[in-house]
């Protein structure tokens, strides 16, 4: 085999993405009726969506299930080789079939139609060729039909699998906004892994509590604050009134800047020099919105609040790296 020049590579590569780009593009015009059809039959599917495909249309069958059953559509898929073979037991009568095939003359699937025919499952079909098989016998046909594939020899699926993927994608992302799916949701079916903790965690999962929590009384004095804040290692420390409510804190920050303005720490009230109207987080606020709302303003710590004010909790960064939200 002839060694290739380094430019030979990145010609192949590019060439690659511009075919595929382009039937992505055209995929735009394709977005009719049958896709709104598409939509509301698996947006009104009484039972799950079950999504079959050979060879590479399997493979890709397969993420485009997974991304649905994760979006609020249940589905799963199913091998058609399997499926003539007893598998196809797993078809309900409230189902339906999203069956893929580039040529829609795949044998294994059309073995399949007379028997989902006979349980009256819709067919929604995902082809290159409209007028096949699998297309007549479809109750809807989504066209994934492309002008060539992205292999130079024309024979590999490569754009025409790209395009299915990107359909899928398409339908489940259109069924999760007619849904109303929300991020609370997405985290039910997320429960595992940094993904999980990002969506569940909450900010009363992670706080310190009680004593641990960095308080002094707004009379206080600065070298006070300086000693609370070296003693629970948060970088700040909460200002209370007589109510026990926060009036503000006092960080590292303030400190510094108190040095160098050459304040005498130890007869200054800590009241007269804290930040007032501070950022504050609730018990029951997403651990990835404190976060955000840490790093919008540059914050490294939190004082978390209860409806009258009340300090009943603080954390920093380090506390959500810790949790895995960061």
């Amino acid at each position: 085999m002839k060694p290739q020049q380094p430019t030979s590579f990145i010609a192949s590569a590019q060439r690659v993405v511009n075919i595929e780009l382009a039937a992505i593009a055209a995929l735009n015009d394709k977005f009719d009726d049958n896709f709104t059809q598409a939509c509301n039959l698996l947006l009104n599917c009484e039972g799950k969506v079950v999504v079959c495909g050979m060879g590479k249309s399997g493979h890709v069958g397969n993420k485009i299930a997974a991304t649905l059953a994760s979006t609020g559509t249940p589905a799963f898929f199913m091998h058609p080789g399997e499926a003539n073979h007893g598998d196809l037991g797993m078809l309900g009568k409230k189902d339906i079939l999203l069956a893929i095939s580039n040529s829609g003359e795949t044998v294994e699937l059309l073995n399949l139609l007379p028997v989902v025919k006979r349980l009256n499952v819709p067919v929604i079909a995902m082809t290159n060729r409209i007028n096949s098989t699998l297309g007549k016998h479809a109750d809807v046909v989504l066209d994934i039909g492309v002008e060539q594939e992205a292999c130079s020899l024309g024979l590999a699926p490569t754009t025409s699998t790209t395009v299915t993927l990107v359909l899928g994608d398409a339908l489940a992302v259109a069924l999760l906004d007619a849904n109303g799916f929300t991020s609370d949701d997405f985290a039910l079916s997320h429960p595992g892994g940094s993904l999980g903790r990002k969506l569940l965690l909450t900010v009363a999962d992670i706080m310190l509590r009680g004593d641990e929590i960095p308080l002094i009384h707004e009379h206080a004095t600065v070298s006070d604050a300086l000693l609370e804040i070296s003693k629970k290692g948060l970088g700040l420390t909460g200002i209370v009134n007589q109510q026990g409510e926060l009036s503000g804190v006092f960080s590292d920050g303030d400190l510094r800047r108190l040095l160098d303005a050459r304040v005498d720490i130890h007869g200054t009230r800590v009241h007269d020099v804290m930040t007032r109207g501070c950022k504050t987080s609730r018990q029951e606020d997403l651990a990835v919105a404190a976060l955000n709302l840490m790093e919008n303003h540059k914050i490294s710590a939190l004082l978390v609040v209860d409806d009258k004010m009340h300090p009943v909790g603080a954390f920093n960064m380090h506390m959500l790296l810790k949790a895995g939200v960061l």
